[in-house]
């Protein structure tokens, strides 16, 4: 091999380990968004390259975080820029200075600020729970700014009895003496996760736990989220869920549904709406899993890698 040759190749090799540096390991960045009562801090998690032009967001559940998408943004970061946001009030962003914005509305708007941030045109989405409704009203938009979607164990549709029990669940404010403690909780009202090692729950417990001044252990999001629950009505629920149906019907973009075959929050009969209606969605069910499934496995990444475009 020639001198210029042997530059090439090393070069050409130092570019694959830096590519393979920069996929290994998270960056942690904010943005500042607005709501009504001002500004706040939202933190991400970005993986890959920063110039890359094909990004994947994916947006956690209720109470959880972008932690949950370590595993899959790991095994992503060299074909996508993953951006995992953790949405206000939970994580490492701020909170909001009231907490009756904690809306999807609200969270649209931080996702669209995200999105500029990212310097791009448009992005694929992936959506667990609430994160999967914040993407159906973005792909809704007539602008093309999601190309793909992935609707975690969600669909339009809501229950208001549902919405009061979770707005009673998540206001209370546990602590726990010790990490196992609090641990053991955490596995035990997140059983609908299905089968999980016990690494595995020791991680999806640290994402969600923080230990306070005074040695306990608490769940890191705002006490606050809870509010918006409590005060909806079965009107309120009833017109959300209008307007979450309007705006599925109007997704032109690819989409993917995974529904936990024990789901309690997407049954059958919606899943099957799902697929004739809108964006007439491909289902996927995943056996011995609830409400909702995670992406810890290579079988669970896998079903991902092989929705999004090469």
């Amino acid at each position: 091999m020639s001198e210029a040759g042997e530059r090439e190749h090393i070069d050409s090799a130092r570019k694959v380990l830096q590519q393979a540096a920069a996929t290994a390991v998270p960056r942690i960045r904010h943005v500042q968004c607005m709501s009504p009562a001002g500004l706040h801090r939202m933190a991400y998690k970005e993986w890959g390259t920063h110039d890359n032009p094909d990004v994947l967001v994916c947006v956690h559940g209720l109470t959880r975080v972008s932690d949950d998408f370590d595993a899959l943004a790991a095994a992503l970061g060299q074909r996508y820029r993953v951006i995992c946001p953790d949405v206000v009030g939970r994580g490492r962003s701020d909170h909001l200075r009231d907490p009756r914005h904690y809306q999807i509305l609200q969270y649209v708007a931080d996702m669209v600020t995200l999105i500029a941030r990212l310097d791009v045109e448009s992005v694929h989405w992936l959506g667990t729970s609430m994160g999967g409704l914040i993407g159906m009203v973005l792909a809704a938009q007539p602008t093309g700014l999601i190309r793909s979607l992935i609707l975690n164990d969600i669909g339009p549709v809501l229950d208001a009895t549902a919405m009061a029990r979770i707005g009673e669940y998540i206001g209370q404010d546990r602590q726990f003496a010790s990490f196992e403690q609090a641990r053991d909780y955490v596995r035990q009202i997140s059983h609908s996760f299905g089968a999980h090692d016990d690494v595995q729950w020791n991680k999806l417990a640290a994402d969600v736990l923080k230990q306070g001044a005074d040695g306990n252990w608490r769940f890191s999001y705002d006490l606050g989220l809870a509010i918006p629950y409590k005060a909806m009505t079965p009107d309120d629920a009833q017109l959300a869920q209008q307007q979450l149906w309007a705006a599925y019907d109007a997704i032109r973009c690819p989409t993917l549904l995974l529904r936990g075959a024990l789901s309690d929050m997407v049954s059958r009969e919606t899943a099957q709406e799902m697929t004739q209606r809108g964006p007439q969605a491909q289902c996927i069910e995943l056996p011995n899993v609830g409400h909702a499934p995670t992406f810890l496995s290579a079988e669970r990444i896998a079903l991902v890698k092989n929705f999004l475009p090469d």
